[in-house]
C-alpha cells in the first residue's frame, strides 16, 4: 500500500546505529552497493541516494513496488516504505495525506504517527499528528463517518520529516534485518540442500558474513535429486547478494563415505561429521574464510546431541557457527520458506541411506578416532583441492 505518486523508498536500518560514526558510514555505504546491485539485478531503474541513517532508492512510481522488494532482500534493512517526498511544510503535507486518504480509507478507524528528525521546520511530530489527522478527516467526511483510534487503528498514515523533506507512507515492509552483506568476513557454509543448512548460511549473511558454499556429494548414498537440491538451495541464496561471487564447490565424497559405512555402524556419522569440518576447514585456508557455518540444532539428529557436537568440532580449529542451535524444527521450516528455499528441500533425495541403523548419541572421541581411516584428514584435504567449482552468482569484484 502506497500514497499516490510514491516514487521513493525510504529505508531504514537497526544495528547500524548503535556503531560508532565511522564504521556506521562504512557500512552504509556497503548497504547502498548491495541495494544498487540488487535493483539492477532484478531489471528495476533506480538510484540510491546515501542519506545519514535512512538511505532512500528513487525510481519510478511504477516500479516503486520492485523497488521496495528489493530493498527489504537485504542484510542490513530493518525495514522500508513506499513514500511521496514532499516539502516539509504543513501545506504539503496535508494535500499529500488527503490524497493518500481518498485512495485507500474507506472505513474504519486512522492515526497519524509523526516522526521528525528535522528540527528546523517550525513544527513538531504531534503537531504533523493533529493537522494530518484533520487532513484525512476532512478528505473523506462526506463519504462516510471516519473515526480516530490511536491505540488500534485499521489504517496508519505516517509523516517523517528529515533534511527538509516530509515523507508520507502507510505501511513498513519488514526486511531480513541484521548487518549489510559484506561487512564481516566471509565463512564456509556446509550445505546438504536440506531444510537447515540453507537457512542457518542466510543468517550469517544477515549479520554481514558472505558464504563460500561447500556441498558434499555422497555418491550411491545421495538420491538423484540429492547434489540439484543443493545446488538450486545455493542458486537461492546467491539472489540476495548479486555483487558477490557465489561459488559453490562440489566435494566428491563418494569414497570416503563407503569406507566410513564399511568401517563404521554405530559412530558413522560422527566420524563423517568429522571429515566434513576438515573438508571446510581447507577451503577456508584456500578462500580466507575464517569459520565454518552449519545448519545444526541440539538433539535434532543423534549426531548433533550436545556431547556429539564436542566430539565433532574437535576435527577443526576454526569456529564453527551453528545460527540455529537452539531453533524449534518447525520455527525452521517457515525461516526456510521465508527464505526461499523450503520448496526445493522438501524434494525426496534420500541421503538418509548412509545413516546408520543404530544411532550414537553418546560418542566418546578417542574410540571414534580408534576406528577413523588413519588418513580420514588427509582424505579430507585432498577431496577439498578436488573440488569442482560451479560459479552461481554474478558477483565479479568480490567482497
Amino acid at each position: 500500500m502506497q500514497p499516490p505518486g510514491a516514487d521513493t523508498v525510504l529505508v531504514r536500518h537497526g544495528d547500524l546505529n548503535t556503531k560508532s560514526r565511522q564504521v556506521q558510514g562504512a557500512m552504509e555505504r556497503r548497504l547502498v552497493a548491495n541495494l544498487q546491485a540488487l535493483l539492477a539485478d532484478r531489471g528495476v531503474d533506480a538510484e540510491v541516494e546515501r542519506r545519514w541513517s535512512r538511505p532512500l532508492i528513487h525510481t519510478s512510481e511504477r516500479q516503486i513496488e520492485d523497488a521496495l522488494d528489493a530493498a527489504t532482500s537485504a542484510p542490513g534493512v530493518v525495514s522500508a516504505s513506499a513514500v511521496r517526498a514532499v516539502p516539509a511544510e504543513r501545506q504539503a503535507i496535508e494535500t499529500t495525506l488527503a490524497e493518500a486518504a481518498r485512495e485507500h480509507y474507506h472505513e474504519g478507524a486512522f492515526a497519524v504517527r509523526g516522526r521528525r528528525a528535522d528540527k528546523s521546520v517550525p513544527f513538531d511530530s504531534e503537531d504533523a499528528q493533529r493537522f494530518g489527522g484533520t487532513a484525512i478527516w476532512e478528505a473523506v467526511e462526506d463519504e462516510f463517518e471516519p473515526e480516530v483510534d490511536l491505540d488500534d487503528p485499521d489504517l496508519e498514515f505516517f509523516v517523517e520529516i528529515r533534511d527538509g523533506e516530509a515523507f508520507v507512507f502507510l505501511e513498513k515492509v519488514p526486511g531480513p534485518g541484521g548487518l549489510p552483506l559484506g561487512t564481516q568476513d566471509p565463512v564456509v557454509a556446509l550445505i546438504s540442500g536440506g531444510i537447515d543448512s540453507p537457512v542457518a548460511a542466510f543468517e550469517v549473511m544477515r549479520r554481514g558474513s558472505p558464504i563460500v558454499p561447500v556441498y558434499l556429494d555422497l555418491g550411491d548414498y545421495g538420491g538423484v535429486d540429492h547434489r540439484e537440491r543443493a545446488v538450486d538451495s545455493v542458486r537461492t541464496l546467491a539472489s540476495y547478494a548479486p555483487n558477490h561471487p557465489f561459488d559453490l564447490r562440489i566435494v566428491d565424497a563418494d569414497e570416503t563415505v563407503d569406507l566410513l559405512a564399511d568401517r563404521f555402524e554405530a559412530g558413522r556419522m560422527l566420524a563423517f561429521r568429522r571429515y566434513m569440518y576438515r573438508v571446510a576447514e581447507r577451503v577456508a585456508e584456500e578462500t580466507g574464510a575464517v569459520g565454518i557455518v552449519t545448519g545444526e540444532a541440539i538433539g535434532q539428529k543423534s549426531s548433533q546431541t550436545t556431547s556429539n557436537l564436542g566430539v565433532t568440532s574437535s576435527a577443526t580449529t576454526l569456529p564453527i557457527h551453528r545460527p540455529l542451535l537452539t531453533v524449534d524444527k518447525q520455527e525452521l521450516i517457515e525461516r526456510a520458506k521465508d527464505v526461499g528455499t523450503y520448496s526445493t528441500a522438501t524434494i525426496p533425495a534420500g541421503c538418509n541411506r548412509f545413516a546408520p541403523d543404530q544411532a550414537e548419541t553418546h560418542g566418546d572421541l578417542a574410540s571414534i578416532e580408534a576406528r577413523e581411516p588413519d588418513d580420514l584428514f588427509e582424505r579430507a584435504e585432498r577431496d577439498a583441492d578436488a573440488a569442482e567449482v560451479v560459479g552461481l552468482g554474478r558477483g565479479a569484484n568480490g567482497i
